[in-house]
């Protein structure tokens, strides 16, 4: 009685603990992963799979391959070696023997085999005295199973040490998942209607889930995948349909004059915009000139020349007597801009000012009571203007340089400071297109391409520390030249648990050793700022020859006389990092040289820096980027409240992002609201993924 009663009251939303077979111990191991419900548990999808249907012999595989073996266990156990400690398994089958072996996290292993146990292993095979798989994956064979004719698909799923050791690796979770797919297939509701599963050739919801836990052969599992990971990207796409549609029927100013500042600015300017540079400032001028307000993100390369045309934009908008905020992700970066606004816009006489955190009292007060009288007509700052005392006369226009390192609701935090506000992003960091669809989708994007003319390329060489003393000497031939240098290092201070070199020591040796004749300057994040300031100062007025730092310059210090850039560790930056670094240098008409110095030798270090010598085009080192981070990592999960993905791949996922893109965004424009009956379930089931989202959309 008691087993019917929990069978028809099972669903996607039954605490996982009541799953036969789970009980409140697996439940809480699950619970600590993240799996809350059935429904939770169902989309845990599997790593990988053992492919019983490609078995081979151990006298068949190579060295380098992945392969799946089943043998007998004929030894298992502890075993050590040198320092290190490991738990080994010997089997066999008729033509020869293979060990596995585990390294960490051994404790949950060490009780799961017999003597005599018949296992399927899979993992690529080395060669230690014999052929070895480390850390393989492995599924115990039941008893009488015949495991070369039954040609099963084994799912094989992420797991952790906690739920190992309550049983849920490969065949306890394969248990407990075919349980809940038994229990709840009626309560497993497709959001997307028939026909429109057949336009796509999409799977049923069920048979996706079905498929991708038990999969009957290659083609059905292919399937399930290509359906599962469909659903993640059209919602994700919906998100962006939706957001670009809210923004729409927001009815804005239209700003169609250019203006007397614009005019005094452009004419006043020493240097020609490239052709990049004119087509964007079109579409700039295009997108105010409309009553619907701008939401457009300009893409450029390092040194490709953005902030003169966000200055161009920026003075339109004050023409037409409204005020323009510019929000920058560090205090030095708001300076920077700061700067570099105040020189554009001094032939027009426009009243700029800088708002950051480490600003005493009196001088913010005086800041905000001119915002807010119009006194005040651009200001640059940190998140210091989203404070709830700041407010403006008439925010006409933001201006967010490198959005992405800002989260969404600070974001929306200085719009709403406005009515409809003009939005112009920046970002010096070339985003992947299909990358750009997903993070980027509710906006209008331009590319500036084309760096400004007389630029050379910056030629980049990787060096050993071995050969430091002949970078030095070069270093030293620039300088008595005239020229200027960074040496950047990871950390400020050496630790016993890091063999990464320290700016603390790296200073000390430039400065009372190597470049003993040479003014050396040194700043670091933990600086007081107006130390850092008087250092920054010395090194753009060239009392400074060669400035060590830490990533602190990564953004916001332009140097056009210098010439030469040493990272110390350059193995320890991402791609993207490193080009940001780069591009410090370069900025005038003379040669310029980055050194990368590599201090440990790993194939993925090295084919990081070959990328880096080999190109300067940001996009490609982007893609590059991309493919060995991934897009969490790329730009940080902090930001991006929607970027989670269970199955998706943003890098390889590009027809899918496309195609679900082109669904989405027809749909909205077909339906703004999603309220015809065909898409209620789509729009609950959106309500349900992002509904921490929702205030960005206008669906209720």
């Amino acid at each position: 009685m008691t087993s019917a009663t929990t069978y028809y009251q099972t669903n996607l939303t039954t605490d996982i603990n009541y799953l036969k077979g789970v009980g409140p111990q697996r439940g809480n191991a699950l619970k600590k992963y993240g799996i809350e419900n059935i429904g939770q548990l169902l989309h845990h999808y599997p790593r990988r799979y053992l492919d019983r249907t490609n078995i081979k012999y151990i006298r068949e595989i190579k060295l380098g391959e992945e392969a799946v073996i089943i043998g007998k266990i004929t030894s298992f156990g502890m075993k050590q070696a040198r320092r290190r400690r490991f738990f080994q398994v010997t089997l066999n089958d008729p033509t020869g023997h293979l060990t596995c072996v585990w390294f960490n996290s051994i404790s949950w292993i060490v009780d799961k085999f017999q003597i005599g146990d018949s296992i399927a292993v899979f993992g690529k095979v080395e060669f230690r005295r014999g052929f070895q798989i480390i850390h393989p994956e492995f599924d115990i064979l039941e008893e009488g199973e015949d495991p070369v004719n039954t040609g099963k698909i084994l799912a094989q799923y992420p797991s952790t040490a906690g739920l190992k050791a309550v049983g849920l690796e490969g065949r306890g979770f394969r248990k407990i998942i075919n349980i809940a797919l038994e229990l709840v297939v009626d309560d497993i509701q497709d959001y997307f209607t028939e026909e429109f599963r057949e336009e796509e050739g999409l799977f049923s919801l069920h048979k996706a889930l079905k498929q991708i836990h038990n999969p009957d052969d290659q083609q059905s599992l292919q399937s399930a995948v290509y359906r599962l990971k469909f659903d993640e990207h059209f919602f994700l796409q919906l998100l962006m349909a939706l957001k670009r549609q809210a923004k729409e029927e927001n009815t804005g100013r239209v700003f169609s004059q250019r203006g007397k500042y614009e005019k005094d600015i452009f004419e006043s300017l020493e240097f020609s915009l490239t052709d990049a540079q004119i087509n964007v400032l079109k579409e700039i001028r295009d997108d105010l000139a409309r009553k619907s307000p701008m939401n457009r993100l300009i893409q450029g390369d390092v040194g490709s020349g953005k902030t003169i045309v966000a200055v161009l934009a920026a003075a339109i908008v004050i023409s037409h007597g409204s005020q323009v905020a510019v929000m920058a992700p560090t205090e030095i970066l708001a300076e920077q801009h700061y700067y570099s606004f105040l020189q554009f816009c001094e032939p027009a006489n426009i009243n700029i000012s800088l708002l950051i955190g480490n600003q005493k009292k009196a001088e913010k007060e005086k800041i905000y009571s001119d915002l807010e009288s119009g006194k005040i007509q651009l200001v640059v700052g940190t998140h210091a203007l989203i404070q709830e005392n700041v407010n403006f006369q008439d925010l006409g226009m933001i201006i967010v340089d490198e959005q992405h390192r800002f989260g969404v609701e600070q974001r929306k935090a200085l719009i709403d400071k406005g009515y409809s506000p003009e939005v112009l992003a920046l970002t010096a960091t070339p985003i992947p297109r299909t990358l750009a669809f997903t993070i980027h989708g509710d906006m209008n994007i331009s590319i500036i391409d084309e760096l400004p003319k007389n630029r050379l390329p910056i030629i980049t060489k990787v060096v050993e520390p071995e050969r430091m003393d002949k970078v030095y000497d070069f270093m030293r031939k620039e300088m008595d030249a005239g020229h200027q240098c960074f040496v950047i290092y990871p950390i400020i201070e050496e630790s016993e648990k890091m063999d990464w070199k320290a700016s603390d020591t790296g200073y000390k040796k430039l400065s009372e050793t190597v470049f003993k004749n040479n003014k050396v300057g040194y700043i670091h994040g933990k600086m007081k700022k107006e130390t850092r300031d008087e250092q920054m100062a010395a090194m753009a007025n060239n009392e400074v020859q060669c400035l060590v730092s830490t990533t602190v310059v990564e953004v916001g210090i332009d140097i056009p006389n210098a010439t030469i850039m040493v990272i110390e560790n350059a193995e320890r930056f991402g791609l993207t990092q490193l080009h940001q670094l780069r591009g410090r240098i370069g900025r005038g008409t003379q040669q310029s040289y980055c050194i990368l110095v590599k201090h440990n030798d790993t194939p993925e270090a090295n084919h990081r820096l070959k990328v880096m010598e080999s190109t300067s085009n940001g996009f490609k080192i982007s893609d590059e980027d991309l493919k060995l981070r991934g897009p969490g990592d790329f730009f940080g999960t902090r930001q991006h409240g929607y970027i989670k993905s269970k199955i998706a791949n943003f890098v390889e996922d590009g027809p899918i992002i496309r195609q679900t893109r082109k669904r989405a965004f027809e749909m909205v424009e077909y339906d703004p609201k999603l309220q015809l009956d065909k898409y209620q379930k789509i729009r609950k089931q959106f309500k349900e993924n992002y509904r921490h989202m929702l205030e960005f959309v206008n669906i209720s």
